[in-house]
């Protein structure tokens, strides 16, 4: 029996608002405000585990790869056409960090506040 239940996956931002319409683009759903927790935004209305933003205004973007600043923590996004979705992605304002050898089946991108995440061929 486990101890607990994933309820969230959350980022720290400078700007939650946008952070969450980048991953509402990417996976669907729609941000949601609590009007008692102004800094925090939860991505609702979409399959799997809730990807909340938090208000940071001091979040330094992780460095990748980097032993001095690592990631923390990363995304895995599954796709079906890798190329379809790095053209979608780089529009929204992602930036490419690792493309490996083409023929490989996941890809490193930095969202716009500098979170790490793959795009993985599933």
């Amino acid at each position: 029996m486990p101890i607990a239940e994933l309820r969230a996956v959350a980022l720290d931002c400078r700007d939650h608002l946008a952070l969450a319409e980048f991953y509402a683009a990417i996976i669907g759903g729609t941000p949601v405000r609590d009007e008692e927790e102004p800094d925090w935004i939860e991505l609702k209305g979409h399959e799997g585990t809730t990807l909340a933003f938090q208000q940071s205004p001091g979040h330094v973007p992780p460095k990748w790869p980097s032993v001095d600043g690592s990631q923390q923590l990363h995304l895995d996004l599954t796709v079906e056409d890798i190329d379809a979705a790095e053209k979608q992605i780089l529009a929204l304002g992602a930036t490419l960090l690792d493309a490996g050898p083409r023929d490989r089946d996941w890809r490193v991108y930095a969202d716009p506040a500098g979170h790490p995440f793959c795009l993985c061929v599933g």
